[in-house]
């Protein structure tokens, strides 16, 4: 299958997050949506949306993105997921999907319930891509019994890390195909100015994400309360904003710790400036990360990274190669990490050299060939006939089906063989 600028596939991409929040998932979804609609197919966005669109979105049209449902805050693997609980939304789906005809419909976290809900709609190719990592879920455990039909209306599987995969496996055992998250290396790499409020001669630490537990800032802080009594001339720019913010500010002010900038919030526009006034990038996470997507972003700028060793940065990023990894929540394991890339240039230039050349073979359009790969696949096996057997009864009810407007795979393999053990 190739997406040609005539006569390309329809495609759908599902997430269940609110997609006016700034987070990984959505991120991931603009990307793919913008480079899959350069290559000529035609994408429209299903999500709900608290306000505007993100800025990468500008260059599509309201009609091509449908709003669905409210989102509500809810904790979920250590942070808290803005998702709608859309179950009671099936009949105003199953209007869009009628009115569009999708050829192929991408769910993002395809068990969470808005995908649920579109995937109970379907009448076509299905496939689904699982972003998360945990140690292990309490929702899909008790959950599996609920969803387990909707994932077997998948026809093809994405996880974006081996981690995120082996943790999916755990309660859907299949077969997944570890396709990446993208990264935009030529924005991240284009040489942007550094703010001059940051080159006064300090050795810059830059750290972004989400103020939440864990990300890991409160290790940070404590490892450079640590590094600035040997190293002065040391500055650390925090990007992100979040409910933990307060007390942070308050742990700086209280133990008086200098040369700490707090950002805030960074448009995506301004973020590659902060990269470019940067020395070394550090991420502190504490775990529940399936990728390590702004160790890349980092990493196309030219930094060394200083990074915890939790499986979704193990995945990125080989020690001693573009950075170094240094046990979680370990504040002096981390300090001596960051004192040795501080003393040395040398070594700074050549870990950073090395993360671009890294970067670079997760480049969006790399991503998305494997993606497409993806769908021709999921496309073949949606079109196969799935029998050789039968009873008349059985065969005609796959007829009705058909008719009514082409059943899945896996409906057709439930109608002829009632039940098929392992399925996957």
């Amino acid at each position: 299958m190739s997406v040609h600028p005539s006569g390309g596939l329809r495609i759908a991409l599902v997430s269940p997050y609110d997609f006016s929040h700034p987070g990984g998932v959505t991120e991931h979804i603009s990307h793919l949506a913008r480079e899959l609609r350069r290559r000529g197919a035609t994408v429209k966005l299903m999500a709900p949306a608290s306000g505007d669109l993100p800025e990468q979105m500008d260059d599509f049209a309201e009609e091509d993105f449908y709003r669905i449902g409210r989102p509500i805050p809810i904790p979920v693997n250590g942070s808290i997921a803005r998702i709608t609980m859309s179950f009671h939304l099936s009949r105003s789906i199953s209007r869009i999907l009628e009115r569009e005809r999708f050829d192929v419909i991408h769910c993002h976290e395809p068990l969470l319930p808005l995908p649920v809900t579109t995937l109970r709609s379907s009448k076509v190719c299905n496939v689904g891509t699982f972003h998360a990592y945990a140690e292990s879920s309490s929702a899909y455990y008790y959950g599996k019994p609920f969803v387990r039909r909707y994932f077997r209306k998948l026809h093809g599987r994405i996880a974006v890390s081996t981690p995120a995969r082996d943790f999916v496996s755990q309660y859907f055992p299949a077969t997944y195909s570890v396709v990446p998250n993208g990264v935009d290396v030529p924005y991240f790499a284009s040489g942007a100015t550094p703010l001059p409020e940051f080159q006064d001669g300090k050795l810059n630490l830059l750290f972004v994400g989400r103020l939440e537990k864990r990300k890991g800032l409160g290790t940070l802080l404590r490892a450079y309360l640590t590094l600035k009594e040997t190293l002065p001339a040391l500055r650390l720019v925090v990007v992100g904003d979040g409910r933990m913010r307060e007390g942070y500010e308050r742990y700086i002010e209280a133990h008086r710790i200098p040369d700490i900038v707090m950002a805030g919030y960074v448009s995506r526009e301004d973020l590659p400036r902060y990269h470019a006034s940067a020395d070394i990038f550090v991420a502190p996470n504490t775990g529940k990360e399936s990728f390590g997507i702004v160790l890349l972003e980092a990493m196309a700028a030219g930094l060394p990274v200083v990074a915890t060793d939790i499986p979704g940065f193990a995945h990125v990023v080989s020690p001693g190669r573009e950075g170094i990894l240094v046990r979680q929540s370990d504040p002096v394991n981390m300090s001596s990490a960051i004192h040795l890339l501080a003393s040395d240039p040398s070594l700074r230039a050549r870990l950073g050299a090395a993360g671009r050349r890294t970067a670079a073979g997760y480049s969006w359009d790399r991503v998305v060939d494997q993606v497409v790969d993806v769908y021709d696949n999921a496309l073949r096996r949606w079109h196969r006939t799935p029998f050789n057997s039968g009873t008349p009864a059985q065969l005609a009810r796959v007829a009705d089906l058909r008719r009514d407007g082409a059943p899945t795979y896996i409906e057709e393999l439930e109608i002829v063989h009632d039940a098929i053990p392992g399925l996957g």
